[in-house]
């Protein structure tokens, strides 16, 4: 069965999907949105599906085998207008999805070490074919460093406490495991919240930071206006303020017309308009989904249209 994910009805509604539509979705994940993105795809239609952790692809492969109209490519949506070049499509796609941060297949993988909930290896990578691991960072990166990640992407106001401590448990034994990394965090900080984990905050960040989460996304968000065809639609889910903010703010800065200094003499209907418009008010959750999905209350979608 096919893992449904939040704000789904809504975001394949806010696609717009037609039977001869071209569409990406930049993160592939287990299928879910790409199995509904087909069944409203005509035989003419076509579905470019991205995601750079490669366990999802052998998944798509695997499960979508004798779809034609699919086109599976292991890599991340920041290099979206390459892949859609490559298949002659630029300038006409209809639809973009992009659903961010870390999958629900991902996090029930103690494996891929992503949640302090379960003991696991500290890997953290979306793509394990590359890059460093979170431990193979916590265990080489400056103090300040660490700091600073902890501090910009996951708010977390006890950083340099955790920091610290982190640089002098390595020095006594290395951190390889996330009940390790999740201990060390729980005792470095003095002030617990009630129904969140100190270390939740520390986790979201190593992770963003690792898989170069803000960076890919504002790459990706350029590339996605750029493959649009006139009236084509963007459709964003974020789970954290750092990614709305990035989205809401790259939306507002597409859809507004030139900017001229001020007491420049001219006229409203003479300015050139913003290449977005954005699509209605942002997106949550309905009542009867978070009753169901407790995850979804971070949820936040966001639509824009390129313009014609």
């Amino acid at each position: 069965m096919l893992h449904k994910p939040v704000l789904f009805e809504e975001a394949i509604e806010a696609m717009n999907i037609q039977q001869n539509s071209c569409c990406v979705d930049g993160t592939f994940g287990r299928g879910g949105h790409s199995a509904a993105i087909l069944d409203r795809l005509g035989e003419q239609g076509r579905l470019i599906a991205l995601d750079k952790d490669a366990q999802a692809i052998a998944y798509g492969k695997a499960h979508f085998s004798s779809e034609p109209r699919l086109y599976l490519h292991h890599c991340s949506f920041s290099r979206l207008r390459e892949v859609v070049e490559r298949h002659g499509l630029a300038g006409r796609i209809d639809a973009v999805l992009l659903d961010l941060g870390v999958s629900s297949p991902q996090l029930d993988d103690a494996g891929r070490g992503f949640s302090f909930q379960q003991d696991g290896p500290l890997d953290m990578r979306m793509d394990q074919s590359s890059g460093m691991s979170a431990a193979q960072w916590l265990a080489t990166a400056e103090e300040s460093e660490i700091a600073a990640v902890l501090w910009e992407y996951g708010e977390e106001r006890f950083s340099r406490r955790i920091a610290r401590a982190i640089v002098e448990q390595r020095g006594a034994e290395p951190l390889q495991t996330t009940t390790q990394l999740a201990q060390l965090i729980f005792r470095a900080s003095p002030v617990k919240e009630r129904h969140k984990h100190p270390a939740t905050r520390s986790f979201q960040a190593i992770r963003i930071y690792i898989n170069r989460e803000l960076d890919d996304l504002r790459e990706g968000l350029g590339q996605a206006v750029d493959v649009l065809a006139p009236g084509g639609r963007l459709v964003v889910i974020s789970f954290h303020s750092l990614e709305d903010r990035i989205v809401k703010r790259f939306i507002r800065d597409r859809s507004r017309g030139d900017l001229l200094p001020k007491g420049v003499p001219v006229m409203e209907k003479h300015r050139k308009p913003g290449i977005l418009r954005a699509v209605g008010k942002p997106v949550r959750a309905a009542e009867e989904e978070l009753q169901q999905n407790p995850r979804a209350r971070s949820a936040i979608m966001r639509i824009a249209e390129k313009r014609a």
